[in-house]
């Protein structure tokens, strides 16, 4: 594949800037977006015909985070679950658009795009939890913060929303070495942010399920809409208006 800063035979000079990345094409991210948001719907009825009450489950699961809360773990997970919301997540889908981006109108379109991607996530979770309107755990049980109701939780799924916005920032500015390694490095981070909240108390299991297939559901169709949302930076890598990778 040839285009700026590449040769057809001696391939991406080095220096140049960010290392094009290809894009995945459109049936899988619709099948994708189409499996998380169908398990997601799946969640949500079991949680709505039930009336928010937990299955057996997850209570199980429940009754175990109570008996094994105990220092260091409880202070860890604290911490922890802190990073999952407030000013974090904002600042990692910022420096997903910076990474992103090519030139100053670039990056600064693409950071918009970011923050929207996250922020559209949250207003859709706020909206379906007012919706489905689910009770948390007894207050008796919580060893951290919580406010409103359960599902789908907000900490899962903004944490989800932000790793999986910069790993996509990452992988458009990185090559695939390093861009695969921060992606694990991301994943566990949201996945460990999402079971702090089960462990502190404060959701059940399905309500962190839930999350993380919103922001699945989210992130797969915010990558559909990218050559629209950020068509200069598909011009820059040579590639196809389709979303698949250019001509070999």
């Amino acid at each position: 594949m040839t285009g700026p800063g590449r040769d057809a035979e001696t391939g991406p000079e080095r220096g140049t800037g960010p290392v094009p990345q290809p894009r995945p094409g459109t049936r899988p991210l619709l099948a994708l977006a189409a499996l998380c948001a169908t398990l997601f719907t799946a969640v949500a009825v079991t949680v709505a015909v039930r009336h928010g009450a937990p299955l057996a489950p997850e209570q199980a699961v429940h009754r175990w985070a109570l008996a094994h809360r105990e220092e260091p773990l409880r202070s860890t997970a604290g911490a922890l679950t802190a990073t999952g919301t407030g000013p974090v997540p904002y600042l990692m889908a910022v420096l997903a658009g910076l990474l992103a981006g090519r030139g100053a109108r670039g990056r600064l379109r693409a950071v918009a795009c970011a923050v929207a991607v996250l922020a559209v996530g949250q207003a859709v979770r706020y909206g379906l939890m007012e919706l489905l309107a689910r009770p948390r755990p007894a207050t008796a049980d919580w060893a951290g913060r919580a406010s409103g109701y359960a599902f789908p939780s907000g900490h899962a799924t903004t944490s989800a929303l932000a790793a999986g916005l910069l790993a996509w920032g990452i992988a458009r500015y990185a090559g695939r070495g390093p861009a695969r390694t921060w992606c694990a490095v991301l994943a566990l981070w949201a996945v460990a942010v999402g079971l702090t909240r089960v462990y502190l108390g404060v959701h059940w299991p399905g309500d962190v399920l839930g999350g993380w297939l919103l922001a699945g559901t989210v992130l797969s169709l915010a990558l559909l809409l990218e050559r629209y949302a950020l068509p200069d930076r598909y011009a820059a890598d040579g590639l196809p208006e389709s979303g698949g990778a250019g001509p070999a």
